[in-house]
């Protein structure tokens, strides 16, 4: 790497470098080498002026004055490092890069850079994270389970972000992945380990249907507090961020409340009272921190997401000898008026309700309709 070009001949590739070595001469103070940047206009920039900060930036403290001046250590640092991502086919997002997430560079702490590797637009149309417990019951399964099922239905175009943790974290990407979902994992660490080491084959297909994110360069390991800087590029890189199953305290509250700062949208699902594993969720939901949602629609609702029409799909049923009198008997009543009871259809369609029970669960298996809280039938369209 150079020693130091012109600002005005500057390359991306130059511009990347300095950023890793900016972000390593202040320490990991994130909010320290934002000021800087955004002062100066760029990393380059920074470093240009390392001997006369002081004089382009009144308010910085005399003993950052002096720790600019000597960028040696920072600059072989960066050095390794970009032969790191080179190698690894990393991609390193700077504040002002296009493909940075847009939404994340709203954030009054956004990070200086990203490194990614994956294949997801982390700037897709809409984008939320499911955080919670790390000790998820098979209840709080259930709700991701159901929750992502149906929003695929409803609403395909989502990139699912979450932390890889365990519980519902690895929850959230494993059932994103197997309904076709893109979903991205925010490391607390390096791009060269995975953590935890139990996840490593779901970190994998992700890379190929989302990705993997960090701001901390490789060799960094896995730290505490690490945990809780990740947890503001969750929240950040969202619109909305939902909490399923948390104790009284936990990581996903902190990500909950640093949405909450960034003025997104939060909700969170009710659990069993006196359970463990509900109490941070019922306590958000009665402090009115996070908005109570059941289902899949309860979310895209309160969205106004744009959902997919599938009306022409009925039609196409309709053409075929798939379904079987009563099936399109109970279809063509849902066409009609969706969402009804099952007591209803089965007044409606003359059907008893244990012969009407069997049907229902046949199209719901074709997947045209969908069980509803309360009995009810929905008609996918």
């Amino acid at each position: 790497m150079p020693e130091c070009r012109n600002v005005e001949k500057m390359t991306h590739s130059d511009e990347i470098y300095y950023s890793i070595a900016l972000t390593r001469m202040t320490g990991f103070n994130q909010q320290m080498a934002l000021q800087l940047y955004q002062s100066l206009g760029s990393a380059m920039a920074v470093y240009e002026h390392r001997n006369d900060i002081g004089d382009v930036i009144p308010d910085t403290t005399p003993r950052l004055r002096d720790a600019m001046k000597n960028w040696d250590d920072a600059l072989k640092r960066a050095a390794v490092e970009m032969a790191f991502v080179t190698k690894n086919n990393i991609r390193v997002l700077t504040l002002g890069d296009a493909d940075y997430p847009q939404r994340l560079s709203e954030c009054p702490d956004a990070p200086l850079l990203l490194y990614y590797k994956g294949s997801a637009d982390l700037n897709q149309r809409y984008v939320l994270n499911i955080v919670g417990t790390r000790h998820c019951t098979t209840y709080g399964q259930d709700i991701v389970l159901r929750f992502i099922t149906d929003l695929h239905a409803q609403c395909p175009q989502v990139l699912v972000v979450s932390g890889l943790a365990y519980g519902i974290d690895v929850c959230a990407h494993s059932n994103a992945l197997q309904q076709g979902f893109d979903t991205v994992g925010v490391l607390a660490h390096g791009l060269d380990q995975i953590y935890p080491y139990a996840h490593r084959d779901i970190a994998a297909k992700m890379l190929k249907q989302g990705g993997l994110l960090t701001e901390y360069m490789s060799q960094t390991e896995a730290l505490p507090n690490n945990f809780r800087q990740r947890n503001r590029i969750v929240a950040g890189i969202s619109d909305a961020t939902i909490l399923v199953e948390s104790a009284i305290k936990g990581g996903g509250l902190i990500t909950c409340r640093i949405a909450q700062e960034y003025g997104r949208d939060v909700f969170a699902f009710p659990g069993a009272v006196g359970m463990p594993f509900s109490e941070g969720c019922n306590k958000m939901i009665r402090n009115n921190t996070a908005a109570l949602i059941t289902s899949a629609a309860d979310f895209i609702e309160s969205m106004r997401w744009k959902t997919i029409q599938k009306k022409s799909e009925i039609v196409e049923r309709q053409l075929f000898p798939d379904l079987t009198p009563q099936e399109q008997q109970v279809v063509s009543l849902l066409q009609q008026t969706n969402d009804l009871q099952l007591n209803i259809i089965s007044v409606k369609t003359n059907i008893p309700i244990g012969q009407l029970t069997a049907l229902l669960f046949s199209l719901e298996m074709k997947g045209i309709i969908r069980p509803l809280a309360g009995g009810t039938y929905h008609l996918l369209t």
